[in-house]
């Protein structure tokens, strides 16, 4: 029985930000599915991401934007400096910037609520299985049958069949390593990562997203991810720090990080509009994670089960992108499902549609992100302090940097008027 029928479900593995939008997405198209998550409680872990107007716009549509709107620092704009504090560009963001759709700096974690919370008022309480590790799936020609176990107690859990199986569960996901065996291994950057979040004043327009200085000497990323924290007007500063280093640590979203391996590197980055020694060492936690993807697969979809988000396209966390991606995968996977009637077939033209879209977007992250603008100053000023930026780079030149990337990561405004 190859048909799609409205008694049949999909099997989403994985409650991360690409599962929970997928069932959003698969409810509000009239379609059963369920979500089966390892870890037996959802905790509000990670620090800041940025949602850009093309993933905003499929939360928007699905009626998330008051409750984000509630949660989240609504940007209003990108600035970048070089590690004088130097302004080199700035321009608006989301609505700011003509969008129909706002940007959002936000909580991983309060996104992952907001997502938890709809899904379970909407789909049911029982939407989402808890303490639901998946250790395989098989598949015959009626049905896909994932297998699963206890994160809690290893115990062995039944066995679940479904019309078509959706893999959600990350950069460590069990399927993936199960249709792709011999994969090689994470390609490393040689750049590392620390985050962490701090409690502080607001930073130029308090809905700032800032990025500084170059990777050699040390680069920052910083915006606000929720405001009046204290009641006092304070908001919580999400921050990243990138340096290049020969040091590769394990590949874990929730690995501890210390504060003296990367903060001598912007001890003089004390400028008059943000003192940055200050606001890291301000923080509580750090977190470490290495800035790394993995090549593009050649397939996502073998039969019923297929592949989506980390899962299906880790990549360089450079853009704001990870998240955005898997949010429009959703949002295709949707599409495909409602309109094609053999779910093995859907899956394939959601893969057929999205594989290359996505591979272009790791490939433009590793080489020509967002940030290669202050690169391309870095470069042209041998790392020194400027006396005008229009003597090293015009504004015309700056303003193409940046729709280049617009462009290539399916946000430039002339896409998504047109339905792109």
């Amino acid at each position: 029985m190859n048909t799609l029928h409205s008694g049949d479900d999909v099997l989403i593995i994985g409650a991360g930000i690409g599962g929970l939008v997928l069932a959003l997405e698969l409810h509000d198209a009239g379609i059963p599915c369920r979500v089966y998550e390892a870890v037996p409680e959802i905790r509000p872990l990670g620090v800041g991401i940025n949602i850009l107007p093309h993933a905003s716009r499929v939360l928007c549509q699905l009626g998330l934007e008051p409750e984000l709107t509630r949660v989240a620092v609504t940007t209003r704009e990108s600035v970048f400096y070089n590690r004088f504090g130097q302004l080199i560009y700035r321009e608006p963001s989301g609505r700011f910037a003509g969008y129909d759709y706002p940007q959002f700096s936000i909580h991983r974690g309060d996104l992952q609520q907001v997502l938890l919370q709809a899904v379970r008022e909407r789909l049911g309480p029982d939407a989402v299985a808890m303490d639901h590790r998946c250790t395989g799936v098989t598949q015959d020609d009626r049905s896909a049958q994932v297998h699963f176990r206890s994160s809690s107690t290893d115990a062995q859990l039944p066995t679940v069949a479904a019309s078509a199986v959706v893999a959600c569960d990350g950069i460590h996901s069990a399927i993936r390593a199960q249709l792709h065996p011999d994969e090689g291994l994470p390609r490393y950057s040689g750049i590392n990562m620390w985050r962490g979040t701090t409690v502080g004043p607001p930073i130029l327009t308090g809905a700032s997203m800032i990025r500084a200085g170059w990777l050699d000497r040390g680069k920052m990323v910083i915006y606000p991810i929720r405001d009046n924290v204290d009641g006092q007007g304070n908001q919580l500063i999400n921050w990243v720090a990138e340096i290049e280093t020969p040091r590769e640590v394990e590949r874990d979203w929730g690995r501890k990080g210390r504060l003296e391996d990367f903060v001598d590197a912007y001890a003089d980055w004390q400028f008059d509009w943000l003192d940055v020694p200050a606001l890291l060492r301000g923080t509580e936690e750090v977190l470490e994670y290495p800035m790394v993807d993995q090549d593009p697969l050649d397939r996502w979809t073998f039969g019923r089960v297929t592949l989506l988000g980390d899962a299906a396209h880790p990549m360089v966390p450079r853009g704001s992108n990870g998240a955005g991606q898997a949010i429009i995968d959703a949002r295709v996977l949707r599409q495909s499902l409602s309109t094609v009637g053999d779910p093995q077939a859907a899956l394939q033209a959601y893969a057929d549609q999205r594989l290359p879209a996505t591979a272009k977007v790791v490939r433009t992250n590793r080489s020509t992100p967002p940030d290669v603008i202050i690169r391309e100053v870095w470069e042209r000023t041998k790392d020194q302090p400027f006396e005008r930026i229009e003597d090293v780079i015009s504004q015309a030149e700056l303003e193409a940097i940046s729709q280049r990337y617009k462009e290539v990561a399916g946000f430039s405004p002339e896409v998504l008027r047109t339905g792109g």
